[in-house]
């Protein structure tokens, strides 16, 4: 049996797709620079598929080429880190756009305990023509300002692709994602696992493929930002649902007892009405937010949360019906109090206005129980996984 490779101290990784005109460039860069640093390092090239000679070009410039048959910016990421031999990990375009000669800043934040160090072209310069304005004026500094606010991100050139970061860490977190949003998960799950951020200035160069680049500005900018929403439950469901139910509860509340006059207008019984639709789509949006938290949980998506353990314990079948029935009984009794209240009318003609009054709240409450006692069950089936068993705190999801 052959004896295992000698682990390296640093792989510098470059994914590749027709970029013969640069990347044999690139390469020479990075090998000179893990020769005048005295590193044990190599150089990676992955390829995603190249048909105009890239790999031949980089092969003979020294790198050692990995094919990745997966095709994607962040599937070809991926594959050279997995085959990387490095303790620590700089990626970059193979396009010439970065300087991979002037890789030394990114060791010092490695060597004090760094996790994740990221390049930022913002404050290192960026060269005439190297980046399109609207990338940055707006999409950047818009994903960036989405990452601190959202999760938290210390970085403030979220979308450069110049970066380094410990091998082993971003293979613990499971990246999912095949596109240019790669590069957008490993910095959030990095920041929700708590990693180390180091941020250093570096140039953004214009680039010499002499082609127009793989990115789509609109396809991969929508891209990353449903990558950013759909990872922040929170705001896409929980802060919108309780808008909703805090203004649909103030508009039933305000005219339980009758019309309201404000401004010149009169709020009646249609207003009321959409009160409860409010309260109703706050209810199903909270519902929404708890099923996809507890899916990206459950997929690797997002670590775990202390908070997610209690509602497990707490939202079992049992308690959705039980709390399903309360709230069906409150709105079947609603409905009887509005039968009872036509009958004493001889079962004439009906007011809208004082019998909606019962029926509205009523039919909400039938909506809400019947929500409930189903949510329960489904929940009850997300816990139910084979290959999962409870945690030590009891909780299904955990």
């Amino acid at each position: 049996m052959s004896a295992p490779e000698t682990p390296l101290q640093l792989s510098i990784v470059m994914p590749c797709l027709n970029e013969a005109r640069t990347v044999g460039l690139c390469v020479k860069k990075a090998a000179g620079f893990l020769s005048a640093q005295g590193l044990r390092g190599e150089v990676i090239v992955a390829d995603n598929g190249s048909t105009d000679g890239s790999q031949d070009i980089a092969a003979a410039a020294g790198a050692r080429v990995v094919p990745v048959a997966r095709k994607g910016y962040g599937a070809a990421l991926m594959g050279g880190v997995e085959a990387a031999r490095g303790a620590w990990v700089i990626m970059g375009d193979a396009d010439d756009s970065y300087d991979f000669s002037n890789l030394g800043g990114f060791l010092e934040p490695l060597r004090a305990g760094a996790d994740v160090v990221m390049g930022n072209r913002f404050r290192g310069g960026i060269a005439p023509g190297a980046m399109p304005p609207l990338h940055r004026y707006f999409g950047t500094p818009l994903l960036s300002a989405l990452s601190r606010f959202f999760f938290r991100v210390p970085v403030g050139d979220v979308q450069c692709g110049l970066r380094a970061f410990r091998r082993q860490g971003v293979l613990d977190l499971r990246l999912r994602t095949t596109g240019m949003e790669w590069a957008s998960e490993m910095l959030l799950k990095s920041a929700l696992a708590g990693r180390r951020f180091a941020e250093i200035p570096i140039t953004l160069h214009k680039d010499g493929r002499g082609r127009p680049p793989h990115l789509r500005t609109w396809r991969d900018g929508w891209r990353n930002l449903r990558f950013y929403l759909l990872y922040s439950p929170g705001w896409v469901f929980w802060f919108p649902a309780l808008v909703m139910v805090a203004f649909g509860a103030l508009l039933l509340a305000a005219l339980a007892g009758g019309p309201r006059q404000f401004r010149g207008l009169v709020l009646d019984i249609h207003t009321y009405f959409y009160g409860a639709v409010f309260v109703t789509a706050g209810a199903q949006a909270f519902l929404f937010g708890v099923f996809a938290k507890i899916y990206a949980f459950q997929e690797g998506l997002i670590p775990s949360e202390k908070w997610l353990g209690r509602v497990g314990r707490w939202l079992t079948p049992e308690s959705g019906l039980a709390l399903g029935l309360v709230l069906l009984a409150a709105g079947l009794t609603g409905s009887v109090i509005a039968v009872l209240d036509w009958r004493a009318t001889g079962y004439g003609n009906l007011d809208p206005a004082r019998t909606l009054r019962f029926i509205i709240p009523s039919g909400m409450a039938i909506l809400l129980g019947t929500q409930t006692v189903f949510t329960g069950f489904f929940l009850g089936l997300l816990a139910m996984r084979k290959d999962r068993p409870p945690s030590g705190d009891g909780s299904p999801f955990l």
